[in-house]
């Protein structure tokens, strides 16, 4: 809330902030605004996870908090570590399935994309989820950006749809604790209508898939007016057209099974850590309830808060444990050591990618910016702008002909 009123303050005194003051000046200002607005933001949201750790750990006995960390079983912390690594492979390997109906794509570049969206999330929180479509394209040039970015909005969904059955199936074998009875049904009711919503989303993704051409074609006619930003037109219209393409997949069954069966490997891969990780504390929890606890932890992830959720995730993930009956100090601990399994081997990844010179800092901090991003949505392929130097013809042309994949550079361009 407060992120937009300043955004909306900004908005409304850009004109009266730059009013008086020479071009140039009123250039640099607003970068300055840009610069200030973007690490407001994350100031914002690094205060607010602050304050989530402080509420929740005012009244913890961080002495026996500490001791209940020092007591972990370190193999099950390490087992559950390496199937975290190993889900990313299995992201790599779903993501390359759904972008087939589109273009075909290199595995080792999904991954170490993958890892390296992550490893962003968790240093920026969720404005680092636009890492992943748009360094993916830099990696491997037969990827649209928009082609990217639209898959992975389909892949969000395959996760939500998975995670909400693995939730709402769950509660019906789920063990009710002592004295939770009232609650658990508030919880069961949630979980239903979340199954509910999913079903419904799905649904209106097949009908959409088999009407597309008429509703991309309404589009096309609805925004042509003079008041539609053209570049606003342009980004819908490849929106709309990427994600048809990527919901080719719902017209053939195998290609729907396909995803949903690495979709199930992946939240099982992350289940079983999930698990171990409660094992390694020595809690009498059973598999169901590790799958109960995973549901409240990724409700945590969605808060857009800097390192993977910090003070959400804790916070949710507690709030699970202690639903379990676990005591609030053991909850806490256990919350710490899952943050750190979930999110700390996407960092160690991306630490491996920057040493090796994978990732220019330079270009990591462009990709975050609104404004890059829509610019590389907005492009037919990744940097595909043509610099027009008159006294360089020939590089010109070269450039021109390498752009527009002529297989013949000698091919005379009208």
């Amino acid at each position: 809330m407060f992120i937009a009123y300043f955004d909306d303050f900004v908005e409304y005194a850009r004109p009266y902030l730059f009013l008086h003051f020479p071009c140039g000046f009123c250039q640099r200002q607003k970068r300055v605004v840009k610069i200030l607005r973007k690490h407001f933001k994350f100031i914002l949201l690094f205060l607010f996870a602050a304050f989530i750790f402080w509420f929740f750990g005012r009244s913890l006995d961080w002495q026996e908090v500490s001791r209940s960390l020092r007591q972990a079983n370190p193999f099950y912390i390490a087992a559950a570590t390496l199937i975290i690594c190993f889900g990313y492979f299995l992201r790599a390997v779903r993501w390359q399935v759904l972008l087939a109906p589109i273009t075909k794509s290199s595995l080792r570049e999904l991954f170490a994309t993958t890892t390296v969206g992550f490893a962003a999330v968790f240093l920026i929180g969720r404005m680092g989820e636009i890492v992943r479509p748009m360094w993916l394209p830099m990696r491997d040039k037969r990827v649209r950006p928009s082609a990217a970015l639209v898959t992975l909005g389909v892949e969000r969904l395959f996760d939500l749809a998975s995670l909400i059955c693995f939730f709402a199936v769950n509660l019906l074998f789920f063990t009710v604790p002592a004295g939770r009875e009232a609650e658990f049904g508030y919880i069961k009711l949630v979980g239903n209508l979340m199954l509910a919503g999913a079903a419904a989303g799905f649904a209106a993704l097949i009908v959409y898939q088999k009407i597309a051409p008429r509703v991309i074609a309404y589009a096309e006619r609805a925004t042509d007016k003079s008041f539609v930003p053209r570049r606003l037109r342009a980004i819908f219209l490849s929106l709309l057209r990427q994600l048809s393409a990527s919901l080719q997949i719902l017209k053939d069954w195998r290609e729907i099974l396909s995803v949903s069966f690495w979709t199930f490997c992946l939240w099982l891969s992350i289940a079983v850590p999930t698990w171990f990780v409660l094992l390694a504390f020595d809690l009498p929890i059973s598999f169901s309830g590790s799958l109960f606890v995973m549901g409240w932890a990724a409700v945590g992830s969605v808060v857009p808060t800097p390192g993977g959720a910090a003070g959400a995730f804790h916070a949710a993930t507690a709030g699970g444990l202690i639903f379990l009956n676990v005591e609030r100090e053991q909850a806490a601990a256990v919350s710490i050591v899952m943050h750190l399994v979930y999110f700390a081997p996407a960092l160690v990844f991306g630490l491996y990618y920057f040493l090796r010179g994978d990732i220019n800092i330079a270009s990591f901090s462009h990709l975050l910016t609104a404004e890059n991003a829509v610019e590389e949505i907005e492009s037919e392929a990744p940097n595909a702008k043509i610099e027009f130097d008159t006294k360089q013809a020939d590089s010109e042309r070269r450039t021109f002909v390498q752009q527009a994949e002529i297989p013949n550079p000698k091919t005379k361009i009208v």
